[in-house]
């Protein structure tokens, strides 16, 4: 179940019109959390910073939009890094 994004607010951002593919957007909106947790080592929750939110939605949507081709499958973190960045850990 998504931590920091409502499965309201994933639909309208993917621009899915039913609850049809909830489960479908729930697994993405989870997989994206979760590297977002692990690229800044922060716990995502429903006042998560604005940046780290989008970053979620913004890799779901890659997801959504490139499921089922081999190529694309990945999303690359560059994608959303300026929006990761100021709140990495930074370790010496």
């Amino acid at each position: 179940m998504p931590l920091s994004i409502s499965l309201a607010e994933a639909r309208g951002f993917l621009r899915v019109g039913d609850a049809s593919e909830d489960a479908l957007v729930g697994l993405l909106v989870d997989a994206a959390e979760a590297r977002v947790a692990a690229a800044t080592g922060q716990a995502l929750g429903p006042a998560s910073p604005a940046p780290l939110r989008l970053a979620v939605l913004t890799l779901a949507a890659h997801a959504y939009e490139h499921r089922g081709l081999a190529d694309e499958a990945e999303a690359p973190l560059a994608l959303v890094e300026p929006w990761l960045a100021p709140y990495r850990t930074v370790r010496l």
